[in-house]
């Protein structure tokens, strides 16, 4: 066994060796985070077959085990000490039961493989808010997306001498034997658990090599570790886009939006408006932590350095930033492949002739079969876009004027929707659902509860969550909370609303509402932009359907009941009221 790279910490050498000894690799290598190294292990990577190069500069196309391919909710598990903590909406396994099953699969894991050390911090280096993990893998897919996807290296060790870290241990259950033969995308398809231990801040994870499942950094450390941790410390780790708005006048506001996976949130953080004059530039497009400053605002930083977004849909119409920002330097997975070494997926242009598809195979447009999967990724440096908002790495974050709440929704909900106050807006946020996309486990098209989006994501009692919001009532600048769906659908099935950078229409309304304009009606539901506010559209996407709204109040009452004494008195008077106004309207 060989060893390189050098650690200062004590702690995190001691843990180094104890994982070691667990998992038996044939070598150790700490990632310094330098370009060599990475350009050595994408070559690695190019000659056993798990990369291939694209003809876009220092791009590169992986193509995964066909039964691993998104987030694994059912396998996903906080570990907290009794089931109560963990909540109704989470799976919990007993910890004391948890950590001997997870070293028993972790014995010997990782035997002809290398053991890489990817030392990574969340957030700016000298944020204030910032923090440093440390993700074991064996798996070098992993140690260059955990680059793009993180600030990753040497200096972050630096940083942690003998300081706390998040201890994050992956492997991928793909043992190789003396002489056998590797594949391109080892897994473990009969053992998968992600699994998060709230008090001690570990995560273990074990089997999959995709996505949220291997970059530890990402969902794992930066919303179910951190929502823990910002419970006990006082600020909000959150499944939310950050975006600065600025008006033809030059005056520049800061928005969260908290959207279910694959329901817009990149699109709508790289907008392109069609209204002349305004500007929206790219703070970040998955998550935010945001944290109250002395000034009684929220303040909020993107902890990642890159995107890791999905691809199926993504084009110059949808999203031209984005298109620009994944030209190079850019990891496509499960994508497809053109003649020419180039990518293709659904909705970005007319099908070619021939293509290789996401498995490997020879694809047409005669085939039934989609050329790319459904959860199909790019991941690329936030830095390469070219509407990146130069505040995306201050330490202190960004003011939030507004966060947004919403989801797919074909009926009921409107187009956008302002709360009454900041408890009101909670139970928006608390009552929030969507139908579920190819991003999910479950039936693609089916409503299901998704509270702040965070319902794959709470670290805890999700109760307790809502709770912890309500406690920032105190602030005395707090954001303007709205609702929106950019996804209601006529009697035919046809979106009424077209998006995209018409959704600048939508942000200039709620942009003027945060400074103080009155264009609104209240309504039973909240405030609605007045007539004419949003120019000439449907009337059905500003329309308060009292038939529909009084279904979903009995919908959240039956989903509210599994909170028990968890759920804050003040979103049960919440629901009352809803309830109440919209039998008098």
């Amino acid at each position: 066994m060989s060893e390189k790279g050098f650690v200062k910490s004590l702690k995190l050498d001691a843990w180094i060796q104890e994982m070691a000894a667990l998992c038996q690799p044939s070598h150790i290598h700490v990632c310094d985070g330098s370009q060599g190294e990475y350009e050595s292990l994408i070559a690695a990577m190019v000659e056993d077959g798990t990369l291939h190069p694209l003809s876009r500069p220092g791009s590169y196309l992986a193509r995964s085990n066909p039964e691993d391919v998104a987030r694994l909710e059912e396998r996903t598990f906080i570990c907290s000490r009794t089931e109560e903590e963990a909540g109704p909406t989470n799976h919990w396994r007993d910890p004391l039961e948890m950590r001997p099953f997870l070293k028993s699969l972790f014995q010997g894991a990782m035997k002809g493989r290398t053991l890489y050390v990817i030392p990574f911090c969340m957030g700016p280096l000298d944020s204030p808010i910032a923090h440093i993990g440390v993700q074991i893998t064996d798996s070098p897919y992993v140690v260059c997306s955990m680059r793009i996807m993180t600030r990753m290296g040497k200096a972050v060790l630096d940083k942690l001498r003998e300081g706390f870290f998040v201890p994050a241990m992956h492997s991928l259950g793909a043992p190789l034997q003396p002489g056998g033969k590797d594949v391109p995308w080892p897994c473990n398809l009969a053992h998968r658990y992600i699994a998060h231990f709230p008090e001690t801040r570990e995560i273990w994870s074990f089997g999959s090599g995709y996505g949220g499942n291997a970059l530890l950094g990402k969902k794992c450390f930066a919303l179910r570790i951190a929502s823990v941790m910002a419970r006990d410390e006082g600020w909000l780790a959150e499944h939310m886009l950050i975006l600065g708005i600025t008006n033809p006048e030059g005056k520049k506001k800061y928005i969260a939006a908290a959207f279910p996976s694959a329901s817009g949130k990149t699109n709508l953080a790289m907008m392109q408006p069609t209204l002349p004059g305004w500007k929206v530039e790219t703070v970040g497009d998955d998550i935010a932590w945001i944290r109250p400053g002395l000034d009684g605002k929220l303040w909020a930083v993107n902890p990642e350095t890159g995107f890791f977004g999905v691809a199926p849909g993504t084009s110059m119409q949808s999203n031209p930033h984005a298109m620009e920002t994944i030209t190079q330097n850019t990891f496509f997975t499960n994508v497809a492949e053109t003649e020419d070494h180039n990518v293709w997926w659904e909705g970005l242009s007319p099908p070619p002739p021939y293509l290789i598809d996401w498995r490997g195979e020879d694809w047409t447009p005669e085939k039934t079969t989609k050329a790319a999967q459904s959860n199909s990724r790019f991941t690329a440096p936030i830095a390469q876009c070219p509407v990146v908002d130069s505040q995306w790495e201050a330490p202190e974050g960004v003011p939030l004027s507004a966060i947004l709440f919403g989801g797919r929704r074909s009926q009921t909900l409107p187009l956008v929707y302002e709360s009454f106050d900041w408890e009101h807006g909670v139970f928006m946020g608390a009552s929030m659902s969507s139908e579920m996309t190819a991003a999910a486990a479950g039936a693609v098209g089916k409503l299901r509860h998704d509270p702040f989006a965070m319902l794959p994501f709470c670290g805890y009692n999700m109760g307790d969550y809502f709770a912890h919001w309500l406690t920032f009532v105190s602030l005395s600048k707090r954001p303007r909370l709205f609702g929106v769906n950019w996804f209601r659908k006529d009697g035919e099935g046809h979106f009424l609303w077209p998006g995209f950078g018409e959704n600048a229409r939508v942000l200039k309304w709620i942009f003027e509402r945060c400074e103080g304009a009155e264009h609104a009606v209240a309504t039973p539901i909240g405030f609605l932009p007045a007539p004419g506010a949003l120019g000439a559209l449907d009337a059905t996407l500003l329309q308060v359907d009292t038939h529909g709204w009084k279904a979903e109040v009995d919908e959240i009452r039956d989903y509210f009941l599994q909170f028990k004494t968890h759920l804050p008195p003040a979103l049960a008077h919440q629901l009352n009221g809803l309830e109440d106004r919209l039998e008098t309207s």
